[in-house]
């Protein structure tokens, strides 16, 4: 096998029995769609889908200064996680630039599993390599000790209830815990990426296909359905959730990115990119950026990743991503514009596609949110 040749889940065998498109995604192999990907995308909205996520990063931290490391390397409060729960923070550059969004499980007093995006993976495994030096704390690459399944949708907690005996009810939205699912001893979390209740477990790569049939078997009599990484993109872009790559880039910080809030200050101690994450905060706040905002088209044309977003003839932003909403019915995107033309309402906004400046309406994100 050489180098080049795209990685393969321990799912891999299955999604092509099921007649999936596969895909390379950031050097993995990865299902795209099965059948159709709008019935994917509602299948998750209105009962539930079965995802392969094993192409995601885990890398843990352990050791007496794991938290402090991690309080270093990210702009999170990572000490202040409480065993069991998760967190959504980011790793930055020096800089402040983003090098990639993450998301922080405390499994144990001592033990921290970090979950990254597949396209930087390495990167961040690098940068935590690097800024654990003189700190009491062991980074560990485990990308191969996990494969990664999520159920999501409104039927996912009756579907997993159905396979564990595990306290789902008191597992609240950011939160993982130990359990057994149909045999198979997972990490289960209350995690996802598509704006609906699901769960995501990682389990052992030899159990994964034991764990996808059994999820499967009970799903059937509520309409579960296995979801490719297309509808994925859709659920997320609707969810108003920033995708590495196009919302979030290294010459964004968070702040530009409308996420200022996960830069947490007042931990103690200096962490990567403080002093300038400062300045971006005080930049954000006196003149701000260009602001990430929902557009919402009038027209059926859809906007792309790269397209200039325009008004009274100049450009005034870029479109980050873009994608027909099988929820709205409507193509939407997420773009980052001008401050004078960012609040919801804002009249003759237009996305300029292949020349024609096609109408849309500037939207305050998510654009969908589900009913608690």
């Amino acid at each position: 096998m050489s180098s080049n040749a795209p990685r393969l889940t321990a799912l891999d065998a299955l999604h092509r029995s099921l007649g999936a498109t596969m895909t390379d995604f950031a050097g993995w192999d990865m299902p795209l769609r099965y059948g159709s990907e709008r019935d994917e995308h509602l299948a998750v909205r209105t009962r539930a889908g079965l995802f392969d996520l094993s192409h995601m990063g885990e890398i843990t931290v352990t050791g007496p200064q794991a938290a402090a490391l991690l309080n270093h390397a990210l702009v999170g409060n990572i000490a202040s996680i409480g065993v069991g729960r998760a967190r959504y923070t980011m790793i930055c550059r020096e800089d402040g630039g983003i090098l990639d969004d993450l998301i922080v499980y405390r499994l144990a007093e001592t033990e921290y599993m970090v979950v990254a995006n597949a396209s930087n993976a390495q990167v961040v495994l690098d940068a935590l390599t690097e800024r654990a030096a003189g700190f009491d704390a062991l980074v560990r690459d485990d990308r191969d000790a996990y494969a990664l399944i999520a159920v999501q949708g409104p039927e996912s907690p009756g579907i997993l209830k159905s396979l564990t005996d595990a306290d789902l009810d008191g597992l609240k939205y950011y939160a993982g815990l130990p359990g057994t699912v149909a045999g198979v001893p997972a990490l289960i979390a209350r995690t996802g990426y598509t704006g609906e209740d699901g769960f995501e477990l990682f389990v052992a790569p030899s159990d994964a296909e034991k764990l996808w049939q059994a999820l499967t078997d009970a799903g059937a009599p509520v309409g579960l359905v296995p979801c490719g990484l297309s509808c994925r993109d859709t659920l997320r872009l609707e969810a108003g959730m920033p995708l590495y790559g196009h919302e979030l880039t290294t010459s964004l910080t968070p702040f530009d990115a409308g996420l200022g809030r996960v830069v947490k200050f007042e931990k103690e101690g200096d962490f990567v990119g403080r002093a300038a994450l400062q300045e971006a905060a005080t930049r954000a706040e006196e003149n701000p950026p260009r602001v990430l905002v929902g557009l919402v088209a009038e027209g059926r044309r859809v906007p792309r990743a790269g397209y200039p977003v325009v008004a009274d003839g100049k450009v005034i932003g870029e479109v980050t991503s873009g994608a027909p909403s099988p929820t709205l019915g409507k193509p939407i995107a997420m773009a980052y514009v001008d401050a004078a033309h960012a609040a919801p309402g804002t009249a003759g906004v237009g996305v300029d596609i292949r020349g024609s400046h096609e109408p849309y309406e500037v939207v305050a994100l998510p654009f969908y949110k589900r009913q608690k």
